[in-house]
């Protein structure tokens, strides 16, 4: 394939950063997950995890696009590497019981300090993106980019759930901390000429003309709110523990498979947009793409059938696995290069940090309606959000790729 040839040879070495952080933060999930369950058997606790992760992700994105944009935006890559990795030697020695005080509340901090690291690695690789790759390119390369990044969410869990079934919690965060390493060299044997730093504008003016750019534009605004409201109301993922507990009644080898099954719909869907890209009604496929995953939450929150439950999940991650190419070709080609990291940074606000709010949101609905209604109904606000982005937002309803090319 045209993106693995020599001159694009930096492309793999950024999807092997790619990937090889995902494997890491998805086994550290997955693990805290099933450590913080095993420790409170709370669905409260578990939505905690979500919010000690999105506060410091939240005050930080914006000063993270800010440092990509005017400073090296491979070097702040590999410093989310290393937070990480400190993370996952963190949560090594609370598994072996070296560190005094609540275990939980070390994991929380840890979390935090999660947060803080992934505020970096966001913008980064939309930068250098950008810089390896030509426009004609972003397209094919971001359904390769989604189906490496959910190939990672397909093995990550599964690995987590393996690792702690059969070697323990230890074992699992230990690989973690060796996979943070080995994306931190990948990220620095990649050989490309980075711009110069562009002109250093006071820090919070530069931040204030990324967030104009982003809220004065109908299509990027409705795209990111889209997916934001969707991951928010309609994630079910921080709640499969609970799931597997008192529904299926499985071990942690049932909760990697199900945290896995979305992604496999997604890796698949990746591939297949990666050879076909669509081009034609691309914001109609935007918000089928969202509503029929609203749609797949609600069935599989009804579901009592352990492997019908992973077959609606895999679809929802094919659904997923539409709206994340389409979100992605979207802000590439819409933002201008000299404000990738900002755009970037603001897009993981959106997109990003609603994956912990929405752990926390579910928590709270699980701990005030049930499990199950809970999750039911945030399908049906996912559904509610679809038709309200649909009328507010004509331009992204009616957009074409071709139109931003």
């Amino acid at each position: 394939m045209q993106f693995f040839s020599k001159p694009n040879s930096a492309f793999l070495k950024l999807l092997s950063f790619r990937i090889l952080i995902v494997l890491a933060y998805q086994i550290m999930a997955i693990v805290v997950g099933w450590h913080i369950y095993e420790l409170t058997h709370d669905t409260l606790a578990l939505g905690l995890v979500g919010l000690a992760e999105a506060i410091p992700y939240f005050c930080c994105a914006l000063f993270a696009g800010f440092a990509v944009d005017h400073y090296s935006r491979r070097m702040f890559g590999v410093l989310a590497c290393l937070m990480l990795f400190l993370t996952a030697l963190t949560l090594v020695a609370v598994s072996m019981g070296w560190l005094r005080g609540n275990p939980v509340l070390w994991i929380y901090c840890s979390i935090a300090f999660t947060g803080l690291a992934r505020a970096f690695i966001g913008p980064t690789y939309s930068a250098m993106f950008a810089l390896i790759l030509s426009r004609d390119q972003y397209a094919r390369a971001s359904g390769i980019g989604s189906a490496v990044f959910q190939f990672g969410l397909v093995v990550g869990p599964a690995l987590g759930g393996i690792l702690v079934g059969w070697a323990g919690k230890t074992s699992a965060y230990s690989f973690a901390a060796g996979l943070c390493l080995c994306a931190a060299v990948a990220l620095l044997s990649l050989r490309v000429e980075e711009p110069p730093p562009a002109a250093s504008a006071p820090i919070f003016t530069s931040i204030a003309e990324g967030l104009r750019f982003v809220f004065s534009n109908q299509i990027i605004l409705g795209a990111q709110s889209l997916d934001m409201f969707a991951v928010l109301f309609g994630g079910a993922v921080s709640m499969l523990p609970a799931f597997i507990h008192d529904v299926f009644h499985y071990g942690p080898e049932g909760l990697g498979i199900l945290r896995a099954a979305p992604a496999i719909g997604a890796v698949i869907t990746g591939l297949f947009l990666a050879r076909h890209p669509i081009n034609l009604h691309a914001g109609r496929w935007l918000l089928g793409a969202v509503a029929g995953f609203g749609f797949c939450m609600i069935c599989f929150a009804l579901s009592v059938n352990f492997w019908i439950a992973g077959l609606l999940l895999m679809l929802s991650g094919v659904c997923d696995g539409v709206s994340v190419v389409m979100r992605t070709t979207i802000l590439q080609l819409a933002t201008p290069d000299t404000m990738r990291g900002r755009v970037s940074a603001i897009n993981g606000i959106f997109i990003g940090s609603s994956n912990e709010l929405g752990a926390f949101e579910s928590g709270i609905a699980a701990r005030l309606m049930g499990l199950v209604p809970s999750v039911v109904f945030g399908g049906v606000m996912t559904l509610a959000v679809v038709a309200a982005t649909a009328k507010l937002a004509p331009k992204l309803r009616r957009l074409e790729l071709h139109q931003l090319q």
